[in-house]
């Protein structure tokens, strides 16, 4: 017994001591500098093979806050370059943090110009400007989209100039500094962007009284995304998601913002209660998502721009009742991060970054 209480003893001890060795400065920058070197080395590289379509979801939410989503987004990777589908407020910060290297952003397709669709621009022209990019970053988007790049671009010119005074030259060249505007007219379906195997086909939605409104189609090698943007049940979004592998639409579960409403009303937020009550004419439900998927034929689909965040079980329970009367397989509810690789063999594998 004496045996095991000195034993027992001399483990407390070694462990304070490791305990407070860790707190030596030494230790502790060692330690620090040992997750700084695997935060900077090469991550996220196999997005980047060409094998196929990926997908990773850098927000997820809508503009009722959730503290584990950030606002839309969705990032397409083909070949060596990944594009953006929308840049809401702390999307970015979601792809920085898992190491998605920034130089290789090639461009943002924007569907329509609400705040929480474009709140991030500025952050993705910082960052992938510094990163090294090319050159201006393209902004795509419907009629409109010239006033947001040059909002952008005046608002943050000084801020360029300061970086370039930084940092120098080298660092941050003013030659590809800023955005570059690239609009097209929505009023019907057309290719936008064809280049290195990539084609993107842009189609009107319904998002009254937001006009224009799109969502995009992305072919590569075989494989097929479609991107709703925030849209009411669109036949055109159907015609335009023919076939596709996936099928990302988004989502707004109104018998739950029905009770949101009605709290509102109770607590004196008129404000918020008839907000509440406009939004389900333009956004779609869990159910005609799944609708829609079915009659487009889509292999898979995945609900995000979710409203309100589902962010536990009871409320997924709750977010897709009724739902698997409609479609019940090959559905999932996005999470920030969650990853979707499409190889151009076949078959869809999920993730998370």
């Amino acid at each position: 017994m004496k045996a095991l209480t000195w034993i027992i003893g001399a483990i407390f001890i070694v462990l304070i001591g490791a305990a407070g060795a860790v707190r030596l400065s030494p230790v502790e920058d060692a330690l620090f500098a040992r997750a700084v070197e695997r935060a900077m080395g090469p991550r996220q590289e196999g997005l980047f093979d060409g094998d196929g379509l990926k997908v990773v979801f850098c927000g997820t939410g809508s503009p009722l806050p959730s503290a584990k989503r950030a606002q839309a987004c969705t990032a397409i990777f083909a070949g060596d370059k990944f594009f953006l589908v929308d840049i809401g407020t702390g999307s970015w910060e979601t792809l920085q943090a898992a190491g998605v290297p920034a130089a290789r952003l090639a461009g943002i397709f924007l569907t329509h110009f609400h705040t929480d669709h474009i709140g991030d621009l500025s952050e993705a022209n910082l960052g992938s400007w510094i990163a090294g990019r090319a050159a201006p970053l393209s902004v795509y988007g419907p009629e409109g989209a010239g006033r947001i790049v040059g909002g952008e671009n005046e608002a943050f010119a000084l801020d360029s100039l300061y970086r370039t005074a930084h940092h120098g030259g080298a660092i941050a060249p003013t030659e590809t500094a800023g955005l570059s505007a690239i609009a097209f007219d929505a009023g019907a379906p057309a290719v936008i962007f064809e280049k290195d195997g990539l084609k993107v086909t842009a189609f009107p939605v319904k998002h009254d009284p937001v006009k224009p409104a799109v969502g995009y189609r992305f072919d590569y090698r075989g494989r097929s995304v479609v991107v709703s943007g925030d849209t009411a049940y669109s036949d055109s979004l159907i015609e335009n998601a023919r076939g596709a592998d996936l099928l990302i639409h988004e989502a707004q579960a109104n018998h739950m913002v029905a009770i949101m409403r009605a709290a509102a009303a109770k607590a004196g937020n008129a404000g918020l209660a008839n907000i509440l009550a406009d939004i389900p004419s333009y956004h779609t439900s869990p159910q005609d998502a799944a609708r829609a998927a079915n009659a487009a034929g889509a292999e898979w689909l995945v609900m995000t721009h979710l409203t309100p965040a589902p962010d536990n079980r009871a409320a997924k329970r709750i977010f897709l009742r009724g739902v698997s009367k409609i479609r019940s397989k090959n559905l999932k509810i996005a999470e920030d991060g969650m990853t979707v690789l499409l190889p151009a063999a076949g078959g869809a594998r999920f993730g998370k970054l």
